[in-house]
């Protein structure tokens, strides 16, 4: 009789399996997307998620199930990317709080577990789209709880549920359309397949083979041992452009609370005392002699943040809670002094941050013009990312603890990054995040320059989401595959013409592409356009092109910008 139980050793065994699989399959998910275009695929954006989970157990094995499940999700967490990687997080942080006090799990608590991922991520979900990876999750956790108490093991168990995402996998072009139209079926939802065929794979010690492996279209997986050392180089790090705070002026003996702490709390080994941890205690107790707290709890991990006179008592406080980790106390007035009187400190951050003031925008953007064009406008952070790599929420989150306001207005300015962004309000405690659903750069700017420093937060609200109303936005690209998209035959390699984030225009020159998307945007011929040209734009294509519209349309205000944007030759933004 196989496994009635798993356990932490199991459950990180799973996870190793299902990144291996994910990884192997990267192409085939991104093969399924429905969009032809050049952009951050589900596949890539899923594989990037996972290998944060499986980087956060390689730091947490244990044998104890809820340990290893609460670091997956915290993983999946921070290091989620798109929508399918926030709401692959969101199914594993539902999955892991109803394991949480568990050192094993039985068949039916594992079912339970599934089911409780569902409701987690449809909560998580404003408006949940059936034909999706939501819809595959759900049928299979349903099955799950109904075959639950007459499996014999984990892998009968596991079998039902992949044999019920396949069947549920299969049914999605039924649910939307746009996935019966292109003939695919929906990417996310066959991410999470190959996930759970991951997670049987480790039960059985077998690799279960499906179509895609059958036809020789993925490559073998990557060895477990290999994983850990796979953090994806570039893409876990976003290039962050910013000015940075200025130095505090003010005299060494103006800094009350001098010493600067941030520790770790490691609550595993300490449970009964982690069974009585109250967040807001501790708060009260540093703030009697401190202030800058900052208190970040998350499965069994406490990160403190604090400016103290006493640093003996802040550290005994924190002590009886479980063990101090990565210590770091710098006295402020000795980094003040030494500044003033002309020391280089390197690495070490100014003595104190500006004051905070009242409001703060953050975009995400890819190209050094589009990035210039941002700042110039009153960004004060841009987040590198958008078509060709969606930032994790774990950048996002970094990004806003950058910028010294109470409130800091996210633009995302494509709409996968939309849930990463919403999903960072749950993370950031001492700031308020407002997330403006732009979907596209003319969107994001024509909000930026809507944005007020001083307005209150609904008012800058509803100024930056009337701003989004009234611009349309143009890109163009090209087809990176064969495709039928409403009734445009699309041929890889044609040129595509996006009008508010819809394929509006193929064909096989660059140049008549982008005055066939013209005319389609300028419908009354007086307005105002921009035109931000691209990294591989040509300069003499570009002047035929703005020759033409000049003349064309000589009601119309153009301006041409640099952006730098990889892959897209040319955004349009018209007013």
């Amino acid at each position: 009789m196989g496994k009635r139980f798993i356990d932490g050793t199991d459950f990180y065994n799973m996870v190793i399996a299902s990144a291996n699989r994910l990884q192997a399959n990267v192409e085939f998910i991104n093969g399924l997307n429905v969009f032809p275009v050049p952009d951050g695929d589900t596949g890539t954006n899923m594989n990037m998620t996972l290998t944060s989970g499986v980087n956060e157990v390689n730091k947490r094995r244990s044998e104890h199930l809820g340990t290893v499940a609460a670091a997956f999700s915290k993983g999946l967490l921070m290091g989620a990317r798109g929508n399918s990687g926030v709401i692959l997080s969101q199914l594993f942080r539902g999955f892991a709080k109803a394991l949480q006090e568990l050192d094993k799990a039985n068949i039916v608590q594992v079912a339970q577990a599934l089911q409780q991922g569902v409701d987690t991520a449809y909560q998580a979900v404003m408006k949940p789209v059936e034909g999706t990876i939501l819809t595959v999750s759900r049928e299979a956790a349903k099955h799950a709880m109904q075959i639950a108490r007459r499996a014999q093991d984990m892998t009968e168990l596991f079998t039902a549920v992949v044999s019920m995402a396949k069947d549920a996998l299969a049914r999605t072009p039924e649910m939307l359309p746009v996935l019966k139209q292109v003939g695919v079926v929906d990417s996310g939802g066959q991410g999470l397949v190959v996930i759970y065929e991951g997670f049987l794979e480790s039960l059985t010690n077998e690799r279960p083979l499906d179509d895609a492996a059958a036809a020789g279209t993925v490559e073998a997986p990557v060895p477990a041992a290999d994983l850990s050392s796979m953090p994806l180089g570039q893409a876990d790090a976003q290039e962050i452009r910013s000015e940075g705070p200025a130095q505090a002026q003010i005299a060494a003996e103006d800094i009350l609370y001098p010493y600067d702490m941030e520790f770790f709390i490691d609550m595993s080994a300490y449970p009964e005392a982690a069974a009585q941890f109250d967040e807001d205690e501790l708060r009260e107790q540093l703030a009697k002699d401190g202030d800058s707290i900052i208190i970040i709890a998350d499965d069994g991990m406490v990160k403190v943040h604090v400016h103290s006179r006493q640093p003996g008592d802040v550290l005994n406080a924190a002590l009886a809670y479980g063990e101090l980790r990565n210590l770091h106390i710098v006295n402020m007035r000795d980094q003040h002094r030494d500044i003033v009187e002309g020391a280089d400190y390197g690495h070490i951050a100014a003595a104190e941050p500006q004051p905070r003031k009242e409001n703060g925008l953050l975009a995400v953007a890819v190209g050094d013009g589009i990035a210039e064009i941002f700042e110039s406008i009153g960004v004060d952070l841009i987040v590198s990312g958008g078509q060709t790599m969606n930032p994790s929420t774990e950048d996002l989150v970094n990004a806003v603890r950058q910028i010294p306001a109470e409130r800091v207005f996210i633009l995302p300015n494509n709409s996968n990054i939309i849930m990463s962004a919403q999903q960072a309000q749950e993370l950031v405690e001492d700031q308020e995040i407002i997330v403006i659903p732009t979907k596209t750069i003319p969107q994001g700017m024509a909000a930026a320059l809507a944005f007020s420093g001083h307005a209150e937060p609904e008012q800058n609200r509803a100024n930056m989401e009337e701003a989004i109303s009234q611009v349309r936005s143009g890109q163009v690209t090209y087809a990176v595959r064969d495709s039928q998209y409403e009734d445009l035959t699309i041929k890889e390699g044609d040129y595509l013409g996006l009008l508010d984030n819809k394929i509006v225009v193929t064909h096989n020159e660059l140049l008549e592409t982008s005055k066939q998307l013209l005319a389609k945007m300028l419908e009354s011929g007086d307005e105002i356009v921009t035109v931000i040209t691209g990294a591989d734009a040509d300069a003499s294509m570009t002047e035929q092109l703005l020759a033409y519209a000049e003349e064309t349309y000589p009601e119309a205000e153009f301006e041409v910008l640099h952006g730098g944007q990889p892959l897209y030759y040319y955004i349009f933004s018209v007013e």
